[in-house]
């Protein structure tokens, strides 16, 4: 047992106890040990240490006798003075998919979302009266009546411009009243005014409430239109809570060193000093953490940074981040099947990714790649060419063997262009800009862009090039493309940074063609997308028998009732929910997967009824419809 106690700094023996008053507040400690501290005492230290902080669980005192001055300790991840403590370092404090270690704010997105002022008042240089607020204008009956309660108590004209609004008015609007009362109007079932006094929560928190509220997913999408995200305040844009972040290595925090460029976080494990148990125990983890970010910057991936989020990397970028981790699982025996890696990337970063395929076909696997890129067709040790056309021209091995076989076999189409028999010609007259005709963005800052100022002539083909991650993407689609869209249409989507852009009244239009999806579902395809089923529907429709029976034009759609199959509603197929799992499309029993019932598949053209029709190649088509002009067109 302990024969002392500290009471209230003061030290007594057990069998001495003071009377102690019961409404005092008191502070007593059990003495472990009382030492003389001499070089052949650690020992006891130690022991007397370690049981102080057994009994009082991880927490001890070290007292001073002559001073009284406290030394406090902690075992644990806690400040001894003010007992703020953290959970034990585990992997899933810094993983922002963890609860553990996500931002408790942001749930580890890194942003949030809220109702932009800018969105709401979409019309500032209207009045409220006239829609500078869509919803709250004479339409709406109940939020008009509101804010017509507002600007009575607070002396103020609905007819008056949003912007032209005392400053404190918009704030009220927008923000609420605060503790301030207002005595608002409203309208009963039967017609008749009656009087309710409360506070204003204003527009902003009004359509927050509403969005978290409801159950609706229309008024849930509506509403999504007013909302912009903005870094979190609590982590900054980290995604991870602070406890996670006050943790260090090398001087760095986990964030510190998923931000920076591959490049320079290899760099920083392969010069980290570390010296002791700290070398010991992060060794083989600092040496296989350097291994994969050498196999990433060997795929040409050097200038990401390893927080980048998967949804902006690039499909080359992607592939080469699979392609890496495969090197690094070190697997034989493997057959690895490649589609077109090469598009999108540079030539330098074509070279590199050649490399990185020669790497696991040394390493005992089999490479296989579809690509038309004539370096990587060099590059194989086998090359199997087919062809000779497209489509129903198609389907057939024209050529197989070594790069050299391919080029000396006249038969194949790929090898007079590897040999140089047949080359790709160009105009290379060049049409010279109007001088009074440019497009300027100045200083884009975007992601990586440094200050850059973009100069492009109107009315001519300009081609953006540049290494892969060099900025291109950043430059015209996140930047350019979205101010245009929202010049031109009142896009919601906010452009990375700029300074200004002059030259946007040369433009009436602006279209993104990219690489997504036309549709996305069984009733979308090339037809339909393009506007060629509509002149194909009227055809059908002007068929004798096709009059004869009164169908006109929408009975050949399968997006309305009348000619489309009903058990498939035209879709071809069923869906079948697979709740976690994604769906599944079957066909149809009814129509077999035609589309159309019994009825509308009897009317033909030239033979063929609708679905054939649907079912041929452009080809084909263009064959088909040779005397139609608005369709061979």
């Amino acid at each position: 047992g302990f024969v002392r106690l500290r009471i209230d700094g003061k030290i007594y023996e057990i069998d001495a106890l003071p009377q102690l008053a019961k409404t005092t507040k008191h502070s007593v400690d059990v003495v472990i040990d009382r030492i003389k501290v001499k070089a052949d005492m650690k020992q006891r230290i130690a022991e007397s240490f370690e049981t102080a902080l057994r009994l009082a669980e991880g927490k001890a005192i070290a007292v001073e006798m002559d001073t009284d001055k406290e030394h406090l300790f902690s075992a644990k991840f806690s400040c001894p003075v003010c007992d703020y403590s953290l959970a034990e370092l585990e992997p899933r404090l810094f993983s922002f998919n963890n609860p553990m270690g996500a931002c408790p704010k942001c749930d580890g997105l890194g942003n949030i979302n809220f109702f932009d002022p800018k969105r709401v008042v979409a019309f500032p240089h209207l009045s409220l009266a006239a829609g500078a607020i869509k919803g709250w204008d004479r339409r709406n009956q109940f939020y008009f009546q509101m804010l017509a309660s507002l600007a009575a108590h607070y002396n103020f004209d609905l007819d008056t411009t949003f912007e032209a609004l005392p400053e404190n008015i918009q704030h009220i609007l927008l923000h609420g009243s605060g503790k301030d009362e207002v005595a608002f109007k409203y309208l009963n079932e039967r017609g008749l005014f009656y009087q309710k006094t409360h506070s204003f929560e204003g527009i902003l928190n009004n359509l927050q409430r509403r969005y978290h509220e409801t159950d609706s997913q229309t008024v849930r999408e509506e509403l999504a239109k007013y909302l912009n995200s903005q870094s979190c305040p609590e982590c900054v844009g980290t995604r991870l809570r602070k406890e996670a972040r006050h943790v260090k290595v090398g001087n760095k925090n986990i964030h510190e060193v998923c931000e920076v460029p591959l490049k320079q976080a290899l760099t920083f494990f392969e010069t980290i000093e570390l010296s002791g148990s700290k070398l010991a125990i992060a060794d083989k983890i600092v040496k296989e953490i350097s291994n994969r970010l050498k196999f990433l910057t060997n795929v040409g991936l050097e200038y990401l940074s390893l927080s980048r989020s998967a949804e902006t990397l690039s499909g080359g970028e992607a592939q080469r981040i699979r392609l890496a981790s495969q090197i690094g699982s070190g697997l034989t025996g493997v057959m690895y099947v490649l589609d077109e890696p090469s598009i999108g990337l540079h030539q330098r970063d074509n070279d590199r990714l050649l490399d990185t395929l020669k790497r696991l076909r040394d390493i005992g696997n089999s490479v296989i790649v579809v690509e038309h890129d004539q370096d990587a067709i060099m590059e194989a040790d086998y090359v199997v060419d087919i062809g000779p056309g497209a489509g129903e021209h198609g389907g057939r091995i024209v050529a197989e063997g070594t790069p050299a076989q391919i080029k000396n076999n006249p038969d194949s189409l790929t090898g007079q262009y590897l040999s140089g028999k047949r080359q790709i010609t160009y105009n290379k007259k060049r049409t010279a800009p109007d001088p009074a005709r440019w497009l300027k963005m100045t200083n884009a800052t975007g992601n990586n862009l440094k200050d850059v100022t973009l100069k492009l002539p109107v009315g001519l083909l300009s081609c953006i090039t540049g290494v892969s991650g060099s900025g291109k993407s950043t430059l015209i689609n996140d930047t350019l493309y979205r101010i245009v869209a929202k010049h031109l249409y009142g896009s919601s989507t906010e452009p990375a940074a700029f300074g200004d852009i002059d030259g946007l009244a040369f433009f009436d239009k602006v279209v993104d063609v990219d690489q997504s999806p036309i549709g996305r579902t069984p009733r979308s395809n090339p037809a339909t997308y393009t506007g060629l089923f509509t002149p194909i529907r009227d055809l059908f429709a002007a068929v004798p028998e096709s009059r004869a029976r009164g169908y006109g034009p929408g009975r050949y759609s399968f997006n309305v009732k009348g000619g489309r199959c009903e058990a498939c509603q035209g879709d071809g197929v069923i869906r079948v929910e697979m709740h976690f799992l994604p769906d599944v499309y079957v066909p149809c029993d009814v129509c077999k997967g035609q589309r159309y019932n019994r009825e509308t598949l009897e009317i033909q053209f030239k033979g063929k009824n609708i679905h054939e029709i649907l079912g041929m190649t452009v080809e084909q088509a263009h064959a088909f419809f040779s005397a139609q002009p608005v369709i061979a067109r």
